[in-house]
């Protein structure tokens, strides 16, 4: 662990060296994790098209730039913080801070800026309800998952996972000022997907965590308990997502195609849960349709809404 440290302390010391101004547009995209925040626009943007009432469509695509730049930069302080780890992790050591091509305080500004900034547009141009929501998932990932869990628990992903669902409950307040039934079921898709979600990748990438002293379940529980952790959260997740069916906000078409989707999901789960440690394949399969099914499952339900307006 001394040889470790001492890496992570010079690298860290590397980028907080590293001049003003070298860093590239590439580089600050980076810092913003444009795939996860394109999982995160969708999800907000569904919420918002499936809510009941109008909001101009200016005002519309207002709101989702608001979630998209609030995520970005919950992101960007997220790289900020987890600097350290990032740079011993070999799926994150190419990063622009552990990698020399950005200022960590340039970071940290750049990612508080954004913050303030998409929560003072949404609060003015929308409503304050979907800015204090905004504000609340920011605050949420940066101090609660980030800051405290992420280096603390082996729940780190079960709790943190909220603030990667909260998006659709702000676009549906972006609409409606307020929240009910539907937007909260619809949070708790997302929470329930997020453990078997994280916990494949971490199952193929326990070596990094391990590493880099996160306490991911893998490597605290071991493969075999991460594994049947996976499977439980699947067969909850399953049912869940006919929800908005069974609760008469969709209609058949949804209620099938979220079937069906669970069903693959549960049968993705399974393979893994029946695997061992020296084969990572399902794991890997799992990750990449855990993401099919989250994008599948929010485009069956904005289709649905579409069909039966």
């Amino acid at each position: 662990m001394t040889d470790i440290s001492a890496e992570i302390a010079r690298i860290d010391e590397a980028a907080e060296a590293v001049p003003g101004g070298t860093a590239s547009v590439a580089d600050y995209v980076a810092l913003l994790k444009p795939r996860v925040m394109s999982l995160v626009v969708f999800t907000g943007a569904v919420g918002l098209a499936v809510a009941p009432g109008h909001l101009h469509p200016v005002l519309s695509l207002i709101a989702v730039l608001c979630i998209a730049i609030g995520a970005g930069a919950a992101g960007a302080i997220n790289m900020w913080y987890d600097r350290d780890i990032d740079a011993v992790m070999e799926r994150t050591r190419k990063r622009p801070i552990p990698g020399g091509r950005l200022n960590a305080d340039e970071a940290l500004t750049f990612g508080v800026v954004l913050s303030g900034f998409s929560v003072l547009v949404m609060g003015l141009a929308v409503n304050w309800v979907a800015a204090g929501l905004l504000a609340l998932t920011i605050g949420f990932y940066v101090f609660v998952y980030t800051i405290w869990l992420k280096r603390l628990t082996p729940h780190n992903i079960v709790i943190g996972g909220a603030a990667g669902a909260f998006p659709p409950i702000i676009g549906w307040a972006s609409v409606t000022g307020d929240v009910s039934l539907v937007p909260i079921v619809l949070f708790a898709i997302i929470f329930m997907w997020t453990p078997p979600h994280f916990w494949a990748l971490a199952l193929w990438r326990c070596g990094d965590y391990a590493r880099a002293g996160v306490p991911m379940l893998p490597v605290v529980a071991g493969g075999r308990e991460t594994r049947r952790q996976i499977l439980i959260y699947t067969l909850l997740l399953a049912p869940l997502g006919v929800v908005p069916a069974l609760i008469g906000f969709s209609g058949l078409a949804y209620g099938v195609a979220s079937t069906i989707l669970g069903g693959l999901f549960v049968l993705s789960a399974v393979r893994v849960w029946r695997g061992n440690d020296d084969d990572h394949r399902p794991a890997k399969q799992l990750f990449g349709y855990s993401i099919l099914y989250l994008f599948a499952l929010y485009g069956a339900l904005l289709v649905d809404s579409w069909v039966r307006v």
